[in-house]
């Protein structure tokens, strides 16, 4: 199997961003954006995935740098899977403390996401990092009332369900291709 992995850059008017992301990790993470909640939040993902993750970032504003780290790491994710056969779906739920979240993704090239989130940036960040990587992405709260522990629920489950659904399997799961019979 080849090494599942991918070094990307972006850069912008507004940021400089640059990820080294290994699909088929522990879950290493070295974060340093500049903003300590993404930087919290990147590891939180880069652990519950067993990803390997470095990346760094700066920028005129904590938006922008939430957007452009998503787009960025969104798109090494894409390109470090490649295209062998992989488990494709998967949904997590994980509890903490007063939170309940559920994550389904389904990694296929036809983006979409469905976000539940009380905070406006890292809905953003969700729904960017899902439409760079092409993927379903649905991100449900089933309780709770602490947006901290309901923000970083949700990337605990995301990076699960992406670790599961990432796994490499031996045959594509998809009915598109075969024949029709009768």
């Amino acid at each position: 199997m080849k090494d599942r992995a991918c070094e990307m850059k972006r850069e912008t008017r507004e940021t400089s961003v640059s990820v080294r992301l290994r699909v088929d990790g522990s879950g290493s993470f070295e974060v340093s954006t500049g903003v300590p909640f993404l930087d919290h939040m990147a590891e939180t993902l880069a652990r519950y995935a067993s990803f390997d993750l470095a990346a760094a970032a700066s920028g005129n504003d904590e938006h922008h740098v939430v957007e452009d780290v998503a787009i960025t790491l969104g798109s090494a994710f894409r390109e470090a899977l490649g295209d062998g056969p992989i488990e494709r779906t998967a949904t997590a739920v994980v509890p903490m403390d007063d939170a309940l979240v559920s994550v389904s993704v389904d990694i296929i090239d036809r983006p979409f996401a469905d976000i539940d989130c009380p905070d406006a940036l890292y809905r953003h960040f969700l729904r960017s990092f899902a439409m760079s990587a092409r993927l379903t992405l649905h991100v449900v709260i089933v309780r709770g009332f602490d947006e901290h522990h309901l923000v970083e629920a949700s990337f605990k489950a995301l990076g699960k369900a992406l670790g599961a659904a990432s796994a490499p399997r031996g045959s594509e799961l998809s009915t598109k291709d075969r024949a029709r019979v009768g």
